[in-house]
């Protein structure tokens, strides 16, 4: 038995090779609008932008929201760069590099918005999608939305790599047969999530590397979990901390262990529904002023 995450009393155990959630009565109300998660691996020169630009586009907006960054094992100055954006911001600090998949993990299920998203440190699309992805959920329209460059309403205003455009490509289709046929794009760095639905995923997720997309694609289709696509705008693809050579076949093999481990029945679901408690407007400002 190994315990994976435990956010305020939420735990997984792992029995005989099956994935078997234990509910707990402890989650963290829910008690604002908005989470924003940025997973960070040695982003001390373009994480300050990235947080200018969400701080920004938040204020202007002026949804409730929150910005978790979540630095995985980084070497430089990484881990102190959220702290002078005041209360709104902080940092998870992951005890050694563990890989993106891990470190959204811990930052989906340490977030207490009434929605969680996740964003890449290099901030590559456009945050209008951002909003939009937001308000389908918020608005209860869907639990999860998946932003998706395979769109024909997507605009890529980066110029991409012939060759990551061909791994991509090779990527969807191994996806496209093993996990789902319905959401294709599945490793486009913008997806948001009600958070019932973000424990839901996230408390199940095993991959810790890049894949981990796959899995959260294949565990919103095996929990039943309602889901919008969205065109996104691509505008930079700087890919921070992927690489083809070293992570390309890691990635096709965790897809090929998902499918292995489902064939295995190790994804049998057999958990209710998470009901996450919610602090009402009234009680945040009787919480302030106290």
């Amino acid at each position: 038995m190994r315990l994976l995450f435990s956010p305020g009393g939420l735990h997984m155990t792992s029995t005989g090779g099956s994935i078997l959630p234990v509910m707990a009565t402890a989650l963290s109300p829910s008690d604002h609008d908005l989470t924003v998660v940025v997973p960070a691996f040695n982003e001390e020169q373009r994480l300050p932008q990235t947080l200018d630009g969400l701080r920004d586009y938040l204020d202007a907006w002026g949804v409730d929201y929150r910005v978790i960054v979540v630095d995985d094992g980084s070497r430089d100055r990484t881990a102190l760069l959220a702290a002078p954006y005041g209360s709104r911001f902080s940092t998870i600090r992951m005890p050694q590099q563990s890989g993106k998949g891990a470190a959204i993990r811990a930052g989906l299920l340490a977030g207490t918005g009434r929605v969680i998203a996740f964003t890449d440190a290099d901030l590559p699309y456009d945050l209008d999608g951002l909003r939009t992805g937001f308000d389908f959920v918020f608005n209860k329209q869907c639990d999860i939305v998946f932003g998706a460059r395979d769109l024909e309403e997507s605009t890529h205003l980066a110029r991409r790599r012939l060759m990551r455009t061909l791994a991509t490509s090779v990527f969807r289709g191994v996806v496209k047969t093993l996990v789902s046929r319905r959401i294709t794009d599945t490793q486009c760095g913008l997806k948001v999530f009600s958070r019932s639905a973000a424990v839901e995923i996230f408390s199940r997720t095993t991959i810790d590397g890049f894949a981990f997309d796959a899995e959260v694609v294949f565990l919103t289709h095996r929990l039943g979990l309602s889901f919008k696509r969205i065109p996104v705008t691509l505008i930079n693809e700087y890919s921070s901390t992927i690489s083809l050579t070293r992570h390309a076949l890691p990635m096709l093999l965790d897809v090929l262990r998902l499918r292995a481990r489902s064939l295995r029945g190790e994804y049998e679901i057999d958990a209710p529904r998470i009901v996450i408690p919610d602090v009402k407007q009234g009680d945040q400002r009787r919480r302030a002023a106290a």
